[in-house]
This record gives structure tokens, C-alpha cells and sequence, in this order.
């Protein structure tokens, strides 16, 4: 079981925390693709509160809670009193005598750890605009599926905006022991002290953790390239503005060249086609990358089991 109340980042959890929810995430796959039921969480209300819309993570999140056997109730800011301003503690307090556990998507980081402060149940994030730890555990599975189970040694190249998924997977290949970069232009790279952080985590497994501008030089005999849209939710504004300066950011055919003749590509979803990735490449890699989408929901019935089983 995990040793914490809440699951806010990867960089709070130990080495084995991580295998363990990916090892637990693969057993029940397995169990629900053989049809075997496994009601663990029997009785028990997840409440699903979106601050931002989402299309896998509502749709995971509320299959994976039935299929533990419990119920999960969709929340927005239009059925609660959090978006007629009432305090976020006193939200978190409330929802506790009710729930068994909270899920939480939403903007700023801060609003999820003070959720988590004054909640008495599990908090799970299921994003916010600095991280995105359960789609960075949902790849690390999949890169097991597709390149075996010991993850240490292999080299994974982010290429694009540094945004909530390149920190979690700077964490998330610390932790594991991947090798990894972000080839990100250099006013658009991850949080500076997201890295700071990871690349401490990384000493304990052997990683390593780099910034680089060139996308070429990066994804040099890379085994796995992924990316992810150029403008996140808010900054539909800056959508033209940044399809130029990440124009060659774009992962084609050309950058691929480069990487491993083995390399795999991955996209968190939804992908803006001609834009962050190729009509070609995204079709080329779709066995891969709808893998990676289906996995959202085995990974985050583990952490929902591991968080809220008795």
C-alpha cells in the first residue's frame, strides 16, 4: 500500500511506490481484459471535481471506479459552491464527510494542495497546469508494454512546450531510471525547479535529466519521443503565436530519422495533427499511442484502489 494520504506528483513517492502502482495497474488490466471481477473498492464514492473539461480523464476515471466496484459522481464548478466562491477548505472539509475519495482537475497546483491540506480523504491529481502525474504513471506502463519491464538505461526525448507533462516526466523517469530530455525552445522550457528537484531524484536510480534547445541532437538514438500540444487549456490565445515559434518542434519523419530504427512515439491526447506531430507519425504510432490512452484507466484504478482499499 502507499505510504501517503494523496497522490499530488510523482516526486513523492518512493522508488518502489512507483512499481508498485505500475505493477498493480498491469495485474488488473490482465484481470479485467480475462473478464475477472475485482470489486475492491466495493461501496466506496470517488467525487470527480473539473475545472477544466477532459474527454479520457472523466471517462477513465468514472469506467475504472465501476469496475472496482464503487461509484464516482461528476462534479463541476456549475454543481458546486466552489465556483460561487466559497473557500476551498471549507469545500475539502464538507466533501470528506461524504466521499471516499477526490479527484481533482483543475489550473493552479496550489488549489489541489490546499484541497489535499484540509481534506481527511485521498486527493488524487488529475491535472493542473504544473503537473499531470497520473498520464506520465499511464506512459511509464505503456514503455513497459513496448520495450519490457526494466525501464532503467533507455533514453526518453520530450520534444516541444515544457509544460505540466515535461515536469512529471522529468519525476516519473528520475524515479524509474530513465535517461530523458526536453528539446524545448529556451523560454518555453519546464519549471526550473521541477528539474532542480528531479535531477536529485534521478541520483538515486542513475538517470540522467537535460535541457536541450536542438530537437536533432536530442532524440539521438532515442527509444521513446513524445510530445504533446503546443498551447495547454488557457492559452488558446497564444495558439498562432506558438505554432510558429514550435514549428521546429514538430516530431515528422525527419526527426525521427535520428532516434533508435526501434524508437516508439507517444502523445498524451487530443493531438493537433500537422501541428506537434505528423498525420504520418501519428498513424504510424497509433497502436502506441492508444495503448497509452487505454492505460489511463488500469493506472489510475491503482492508484485509486491503493489510495482508498480498507
Amino acid at each position: 500500500m502507499l505510504q501517503h494520504k494523496d497522490f499530488l506528483s510523482i516526486h513523492d513517492l518512493s522508488v518502489d511506490e512507483v512499481q508498485e502502482i505500475l505493477t498493480f495497474a498491469a495485474e488488473l488490466k490482465s484481470m479485467q481484459k480475462a473478464g475477472i471481477e475485482h470489486h475492491l473498492l466495493k461501496g466506496k464514492t470517488l467525487g470527480m471535481i473539473f475545472e477544466k473539461s477532459s474527454t479520457r480523464t472523466r471517462v477513465s476515471f468514472e469506467t475504472g471506479m465501476y469496475q472496482l466496484g464503487g461509484q464516482a459522481l461528476f462534479l463541476s464548478n456549475r454543481d458546486l459552491q466552489l465556483g460561487r466562491g466559497e473557500p476551498i477548505k471549507d469545500t475539502a472539509r464538507v466533501l470528506s464527510r461524504y466521499l471516499d475519495g477526490i479527484m481533482i482537475r483543475t489550473f493552479g497546483h496550489d488549489r489541489i494542495e490546499e484541497f489535499a491540506a484540509y481534506a481527511s480523504v485521498p486527493v488524487i491529481n488529475a491535472l493542473s497546469d504544473l503537473l499531470h502525474p497520473c498520464q506520465v504513471m499511464t506512459d511509464l506502463l505503456t514503455i513497459q508494454e513496448h520495450k519490457g519491464k526494466d525501464l532503467h538505461g533507455l533514453k526518453m526525448v520530450y520534444v516541444g512546450d515544457g509544460n505540466n507533462m515535461t515536469n512529471s516526466y522529468m519525476y516519473g523517469a528520475a524515479k524509474v531510471g530513465m535517461n530523458f530530455i526536453a528539446a524545448t525552445p529556451k523560454e518555453y522550457r519546464p519549471d526550473p525547479e521541477i528539474f532542480e528537484k528531479a535531477k536529485l531524484d534521478a541520483e538515486e536510480t542513475g538517470a540522467s535529466i537535460h535541457l536541450m534547445e536542438d530537437p536533432f541532437e536530442a532524440v539521438k538514438e532515442a527509444d521513446i519521443v513524445v510530445t504533446d500540444t503546443w498551447a495547454s487549456m488557457g492559452q488558446e490565445d497564444e495558439h498562432e503565436a506558438r505554432k510558429k515559434i514550435f514549428a521546429p518542434y514538430q516530431v515528422n519523419d525527419e526527426l525521427l530519422a535520428a532516434a533508435d530504427k526501434r524508437v516508439i512515439v507517444m502523445h498524451c491526447l487530443p493531438a493537433y495533427r500537422g501541428e506537434e506531430i505528423t498525420e504520418d507519425v501519428m498513424e504510424r504510432f497509433a497502436s502506441v499511442i492508444f495503448d497509452e490512452a487505454e492505460n489511463r484507466l488500469h493506472v489510475q484504478k491503482a492508484i485509486m484502489a491503493l489510495l482508498m482499499m480498507d
